[in-house]
C-alpha cells in the first residue's frame, strides 16, 4: 500500500512555549508567569525583558494549560437561549463589558430555544473548564439548572430562580404587564388583549401582570389572552386569532417586540391602521422598537445593566467565595412611541 511523504518544508513551525520565553529573557518560568498575569511584584527590568521576549517569539499563553495548573481559566461560559432576539444582544453587550473590566474572557453558546440543545451547550462550556456559568433566558427545567449550580458558580438571567445553588437577575415582568395595561387604560382603552409569550422566560409573569391590572381597573370582563411567543410568527398567529373574534380589541399588548412586529404586520395586512384603528405595545424596548418606521411603544428592560449585574454576581461567587443566593429584580419602565393612541372612533 503506497505511503505518502511529507513535502520538505511543509511542517508547521513549532509554537514557542513559556520555557522558550524564559530562556530568551534569561529568567525563570515562574517569573514569566508572574509577568503574564500582571503581578506588580516583578521589577521593571525583568518585566521589560520578558515582554521583549514575548514579542520577539510571538508567544501566546495557552489558557487551557494555564487553567489546569492554576485551577482557573478566567473564562466565563454564557448560554444564550435565543440569539435571534435583539434583547439578548443588549444583554450580551453588558456581559462583555463587565467581564472585560473584571479580567474575564467570555465563551458563548446557544440552545436555540430547545431544552436538549441548551443542556448540550452548557455541557460543552463546562468541558472547556469555564470558571462559572451565565444562563440567559434558559428553558431547561429548574432541577437541571440546580444540578449545574451544584458543580459550578452559576447565575441565571431573565428567569427568576429561588434555589440555593444559583443567583438570578431578572426584570420585574409582573410589573411590566401592569405598566402596559395601565398605559392603555390611561388612553381610554377597556378592551385590551394580550398575545402572550408561550413558554418563554418571563411570559407567565407578564401574563399575570396583565390579568391583575385588568381586574384592578375593573376590566376583568375584557380579559383576553391568546397564545403567542417571543418571535414574529407566533405574534402573527396571535393577531390572526384576535382578528377572527368580535368585538375587536382596541389595544393589544404583545409579549415582546418581535411578537409585536408580527402582530403589526398582520393588522396592517388586514387593513387596520396602528394606532388609529388599534393600539399596540411590545416588551423589551429593543433596537427594533426604536426604528423610525416602527416606532413601537414598549416596556423597557434595563438589558445592558442586567448583563453587568449578572457578571458581578458571578464574580462574587468565583472570586470572593460567596455561597448564599441573591436574586435581583430590576424595575421596568415604559417608552411611549407612535403605536399607541386614544380609543378609535369606532368606540371602545
Amino acid at each position: 500500500m503506497p505511503t505518502s511523504k511529507k513535502k520538505r518544508g511543509s511542517a508547521q513551525p513549532k509554537k514557542p512555549t513559556i520555557l522558550d520565553v524564559a530562556r530568551r529573557a534569561g529568567v525563570s518560568k515562574s517569573l514569566v508567569s508572574l509577568v503574564i498575569r500582571g503581578d506588580a511584584r516583578v521589577g521593571p527590568a525583568n518585566r521589560a525583558a520578558v515582554l521583549a521576549a514575548v514579542a520577539e517569539l510571538d508567544y501566546r499563553p495557552n489558557a487551557m494549560a494555564r487553567g489546569l495548573v492554576q485551577r482557573r481559566t478566567r473564562m466565563v461560559g454564557v448560554m444564550v437561549s435565543d440569539l435571534t432576539n435583539p434583547f439578548f444582544g443588549d444583554v450580551v453587550s453588558g456581559i462583555q463589558l463587565q467581564a472585560r473590566e473584571l479580567g474575564y474572557r467570555v465563551l458563548f453558546s446557544t440552545g436555540d430555544r430547545q431544552q436538549e440543545l441548551e443542556v448540550e451547550a452548557i455541557e460543552g462550556l463546562l468541558e472547556l473548564r469555564v470558571d462559572g456559568l451565565l444562563l440567559a433566558g434558559p428553558r431547561i427545567e429548574f432541577e437541571t439548572i440546580a444540578g449545574f449550580g451544584r458543580s459550578v458558580p452559576l447565575v441565571v438571567l431573565h428567569r427568576p430562580t429561588t434555589d440555593d445553588w444559583s443567583d438570578s437577575v431578572t426584570n420585574d415582568d409582573f410589573a411590566g404587564g401592569r405598566i402596559a395595561v395601565e398605559h392603555c387604560a390611561s388612553l381610554g382603552h377597556t378592551r385590551i388583549a394580550h398575545i402572550d409569550g408561550g413558554i418563554g422566560a418571563g411570559a407567565e409573569a407578564r401574563r399575570e401582570g396583565y390579568e391583575e391590572a385588568m381586574r384592578h381597573l375593573g376590566l376583568e370582563k375584557h380579559i383576553q389572552v391568546v397564545r403567542g411567543g417571543y418571535t414574529e410568527k407566533p405574534g402573527r398567529q396571535g393577531a390572526q386569532e384576535l382578528l377572527s373574534k368580535r368585538p375587536l380589541p382596541s389595544a393589544v399588548f404583545a409579549a415582546n417586540d418581535l411578537c409585536a412586529i408580527g402582530a403589526l404586520n398582520t393588522f396592517e395586512e388586514a387593513g387596520l391602521s396602528v394606532p388609529e384603528d388599534i393600539s399596540l405595545l411590545g416588551y423589551d424596548n429593543t433596537s427594533v422598537a426604536a426604528l423610525r418606521h416602527v416606532s413601537l411603544t414598549s416596556v423597557h428592560q434595563q438589558s445592558v445593566r442586567m448583563g453587568r449585574m449578572a457578571v458581578d454576581r458571578l464574580f462574587e461567587r468565583i472570586d470572593k467565595g460567596r455561597t448564599e443566593p441573591i436574586h435581583d429584580v430590576v424595575s421596568p419602565s415604559l417608552v411611549v412611541r407612535d403605536t399607541t393612541g386614544p380609543v378609535p372612533s369606532r368606540g371602545n
